[in-house]
């Protein structure tokens, strides 16, 4: 019986000999129990070598994952930073080359009409350039407001609509926040700020704890406005529930 499980042992070391090194022991010479002893105990040393280098793979993977996620997230976030920026210099390239008193058309929004009057396009331009230029976002806030509130019906209210958002958003007074970003989900909704308030108001509901109503937003946004930066940052948000 001994001698059979010897035999046993020895094949099995040595059909696995390819597979991986095991520690060198001489199991030659000695008593039949000894050398059964030795070479369990190098059978012993080769499964505990398996089992470690099994999990040192497993450990690079997890790693592999963590960094392949990091780097798209990274990515996400530098293409929204890089359209942030387009979209500012657009605007202040917009403001800064228009001639005194020409009608002003607003290249942000996704159907550009004139003006209909001066001092529509002055509330506008004064309450943006207090965020684009003049970096007072506290008073940007009562301006935007004010400009809704007297022109409801402006080309500019969807945008305006939602810088009030955005300004609020960052304070982190949501209830206001979720208001203007709502007016633009619902009231305009050929507006090009649209997709971009359907992702605010995910995150919004994210930070008030209604993951399921996050959930919905973003997934509205997938649908609705695939391929999109909105989109991809939706499933960003999706992907972190």
């Amino acid at each position: 019986m001994k001698h059979a499980v010897l035999s046993a042992a020895i094949i099995l070391v040595a059909g696995s000999a390819y597979a991986a090194p095991a520690p060198v022991e001489d199991i030659a010479g000695g008593s039949t129990d000894d050398r059964v002893a030795r070479l369990e105990r190098v059978i012993k040393a080769k499964q505990q070598s398996e089992f470690q280098m099994q999990q040192r793979l497993e450990t690079l993977q997890q790693e592999v994952l963590d960094l392949r996620g990091l780097s798209e997230q990274q990515s996400y976030q530098i293409e929204q930073m890089l359209q942030r920026q387009r979209q500012l210099y657009e605007d202040i390239a917009n403001l800064s080359s228009k001639p005194a008193n020409a009608v002003v058309v607003d290249t942000t929004s996704s159907t550009p009409s004139v003006s209909s009057s001066l001092g529509e396009t002055a509330s506008y331009e004064q309450a943006v350039n207090l965020v684009l230029k003049e970096k007072k976002y506290e008073a940007a806030i009562p301006a935007f407001a004010q400009f809704i509130q007297r022109y409801p019906n402006s080309s500019y209210a969807p945008n305006a609509n939602y810088w009030l958002g955005q300004l609020l958003y960052n304070k982190s007074e949501f209830d206001g926040a979720s208001k203007a970003f709502t007016t633009v989900v619902e009231k305009y909704t050929d507006s090009s700020k649209r997709g971009e308030s359907l992702v605010k108001l995910g995150m919004i509901a994210e930070k008030t704890g209604d993951k399921a109503k996050a959930k919905a937003y973003y997934q509205k946004v997938t649908q609705e406005y695939a391929n999109s930066a909105a989109a991809r940052i939706a499933l960003q948000q999706l992907s972190s529930l």
